[in-house]
This record gives structure tokens, C-alpha cells and sequence, in this order.
């Protein structure tokens, strides 16, 4: 059989039972030709695909795995809990320990509720803040993505202008644009939600400007209305105490998922006092919402994170990784840009417009064993050491010089 004869064949069987063989952003048809789409195990920060090449990854499963890989901590944690019962009539006993701890881990937060996703989350928030004021209208960044839900997504298809008839853009970072945004649905305004910072798809990665921070605050406070951030990408990597502690500016509610269970399926909502009794008004339920395992996983998380300054460590080893790669593409003659959190990145290539260059590389990079993403948001992990970062440089470097060699030979014939 071949190397590719697994990964080729599941995708074959696939195609006849699942619509497209894969849906959403993790559907190999999305990044370059050469990705696996199959996965047959992990450990620490690396990936086996279901031919068994392993890889470095720096997509984290999509960002849930902050720890790493079966960290043992979680593992012992979710075991023990699942012994005694996941799922059962009403929640354990694990479902107001983690309300305590998030409410003692996160500044804002004088409650916590739970579900799955994080369009669960980002969607709670949306209906809360409207509860607690008796509003509609709610303004969004242009280009942001808050979720897979018609509210939000950024698809068109099976979504109707109904569906988005109370949202009002803005242009992030913009006070302007914010306050001219806010004074259009003067009266009516119920919330306004901010991503923990700007990670539009395949652009450069954009973080909240101070003063931008404060006129959101403001501008919400004026108008009585919710000040929602999405910390569902980001929570826990930035800040333990949620990501705009680094602007200095404390929203009324924040969404959680990814990282918050170090790969189990979990999201939260975090809020202040003033939107309790819109969240305690509202229904909102989900089967599996208060299932035990999952909330032992990120009790155990958690509290990891905190004893351990994970985010110090991960984002040191995203400095330097950052370092590495940038003295690798100056090597090289390429012009690489980085941006975003050290240890969240984004790079992309100068004059790259069809990001074929960003393409190639990445795919040289993955065909050494090293799996990043083209465009989209990356994520270290705390398994991420230096020890790591200096094997994936060792890797870039031989990626870097395929790449430019192509590079080369393709401007002389340009030329």
C-alpha cells in the first residue's frame, strides 16, 4: 500500500456518506494539496496521521489543546470522574467547582455557565445581553467570526438578511467607526461583542488598541449596554485572567471554549452582576451540557495553567519560534510577516497575494514533520518547549531553502 492509501481511502468512503466527505474549517480541501485529513493519535505536541507520519503541530486540534496531548494532569482528572458517572439526570458536583474556579480565575467574572461550543457560548452572550436590556441591535467588527450560527457565520448560504437584521458594523480598532455604529442604533442598543483581538482569515493579525479598548467600554457603559468579548480563540493564552486584562478593560460578558478543557468538548460564559438576572431569565440547555467529564477535564486544566505560568511559557516559546523564523526567511532572501500573539501566530509572505508562496512553504514544512497552517490562526501549547521549537527550526530551516530555491528559479524566469 501507499503512504497516502489510508488518508485517500477514508476520504473516498467519506465522500459517500458525509455531504463534501467533510464540513467547515477543518476540511483538508481548505489548505494546500499534501495535508492529511485523517488523524490516528497524538501525545505531548505532536500528531500521527492515519498512515502514521507524525508531525510537530501548531494548530492544537484548532486551538482546544493548551496543555498538550493526554497531559496527565486532565487525563487522571477526566479518569476518575468518568469512574463515577459523565452524563446523568443533573450535573455533579464538578459543575460548581469549575463555576468557583472560573469565577476565581477570571477578572470580570461574578458567574459562569456552561455548554459545549463556542458558537453555544458567543450565542449566550448575544441573548443575555439582550435579555438584561431589553434591547435588539448588536455591533460587530466587520469580517469578525463569533461562530458556525446564521447570527453570526460567515456563510451566506441557508442564511437570510432576517437572521442578521439587528447586527450593526464597525471597523475594529476604530473608535470612530464604533461610536458612529452605536449612534445609528441609539435606544436600541443591546450589546456590543469584540474578538480578543483582530484574526480575520489569512490577513495579518491585528491586537486591540488601547484607547480603541476604552472606547468600548465607554461606549458601552453610556448606552447601559453589554460589553461582550470572545475569548473563545484566545482564553487562557493571553491572560489567565481573560485576554483584555491587556488592554486594562473588563468586559460584562465573555464567551469560552477551545483551550478551557485541554481538548474535551466544553464552553463557557462568564458575566458580571449587572447581566445575572438577563443570564438566570433566559433558556438555554444541550444534553451533554453538564456532563462531568468534561468539567473534571477543566478543573484540572485550569488549575494547571495557573500553577504552572503556562501562558509565560507559551509565549516565550513563541518568541522564540518568531525569532528563529524571521532570521531564517532574512537568510534566505524572503520577506516573512508575522503577527498576532507570539504564542497565537500568523505569517504570511510579502507580495504573496496568492498565497503560494505561504503554501509552499508550509507544505515543506509538513512533508519534514512540521504542521502549520497557511493563513489561518496557529497555537502553541505548553508542551511546547524550547527543546521543541529548537527541532521545528532545525525543520524550517530546509523548508526556508526548498523555498527559495523555487523562488529563484521562478523570478529567472520571470525575468
Amino acid at each position: 500500500m501507499d503512504q497516502q492509501s489510508i488518508d485517500a481511502a477514508l476520504r473516498a468512503r467519506a465522500a459517500k456518506v458525509i455531504p463534501g466527505g467533510m464540513w467547515g474549517h477543518q476540511n483538508a480541501t481548505r489548505v494546500p494539496v499534501g495535508y492529511p485529513q485523517y488523524f490516528s493519535r497524538s501525545e505531548g505536541c505532536r500528531i500521527w496521521d492515519a498512515d502514521g507520519r507524525s508531525y510537530i503541530d501548531y494548530m492544537c486540534a484548532w486551538g482546544p489543546m493548551i496543555l498538550g496531548y493526554g497531559d496527565p494532569d486532565v487525563e487522571e482528572a477526566a479518569a476518575r470522574q468518568r469512574a463515577q458517572g459523565d452524563g446523568l439526570n443533573g450535573p455533579t458536583p464538578r459543575l460548581v467547582e469549575l463555576a468557583e474556579l472560573m469565577v476565581d480565575t477570571v477578572a470580570h467574572a461574578d458567574w459562569a455557565m456552561f455548554s459545549k461550543n463556542g458558537t453555544d457560548a458567543t450565542t449566550a452572550c448575544v441573548t443575555i445581553a439582550r435579555a438584561g436590556t431589553g434591547r435588539r441591535k448588536v455591533l460587530v467588527a466587520r469580517g469578525a467570526y463569533h461562530g458556525a450560527i446564521p447570527w453570526c457565520t460567515p456563510s451566506v448560504a441557508g442564511v437570510t438578511e432576517e437572521d442578521r437584521a439587528h447586527l450593526v458594523y464597525y471597523d475594529y480598532n476604530d473608535a470612530a467607526s464604533l461610536e458612529e455604529a452605536a449612534g445609528s442604533v441609539k435606544g436600541d442598543l443591546a450589546a456590543i461583542i469584540v474578538s480578543a483581538f483582530k484574526h480575520d482569515l489569512g490577513k495579518d493579525h491585528v491586537l486591540p488598541e488601547r484607547a480603541f479598548a476604552h472606547a468600548a467600554r465607554r461606549v458601552a457603559d453610556e448606552a447601559d449596554a453589554a460589553l461582550i468579548v470572545d475569548d473563545v480563540r484566545a482564553g487562557f493564552r493571553l491572560d489567565m485572567g481573560g485576554s483584555w486584562e491587556l488592554v486594562g478593560v473588563k468586559p460584562d460578558l465573555s464567551a469560552w471554549s477551545k483551550a478551557i478543557a485541554n481538548g474535551r468538548a466544553l464552553a463557557a460564559v462568564t458575566g458580571n452582576d449587572r447581566f445575572r438576572e438577563g443570564a438566570r431569565s433566559i433558556f438555554t440547555t444541550g444534553s451533554f451540557w453538564t456532563a462531568g467529564v468534561s468539567m473534571a477535564a477543566s478543573i484540572a486544566t485550569i488549575t494547571k495553567l495557573r500553577n504552572t505560568d503556562a501562558v509565560g511559557l507559551m509565549s516565550a516559546s513563541g518568541e522564540r519560534l518568531r525569532a528563529g523564523l524571521q532570521a531564517q526567511a532574512r537568510k534566505y532572501g524572503l520577506a516573512l510577516r508575522q503577527s498576532g500573539p507570539a504564542q497565537m501566530p500568523v505569517f504570511l509572505f510579502e507580495g504573496d497575494e496568492d498565497r503560494s508562496l505561504g503554501s509552499r512553504f508550509c507544505v515543506e514544512a509538513l512533508n519534514r514533520g512540521v504542521y502549520f497552517h497557511p493563513t489561518h490562526t496557529m497555537f502553541l501549547s505548553a508542551a511546547h518547549t524550547s527543546e521543541i521549537i529548537d527541532e521545528t527550526l532545525e525543520i524550517t530551516e530546509e523548508a526556508f531553502k526548498a523555498v527559495a530555491h523555487v523562488h529563484e528559479e521562478l523570478a529567472a524566469k520571470a525575468g
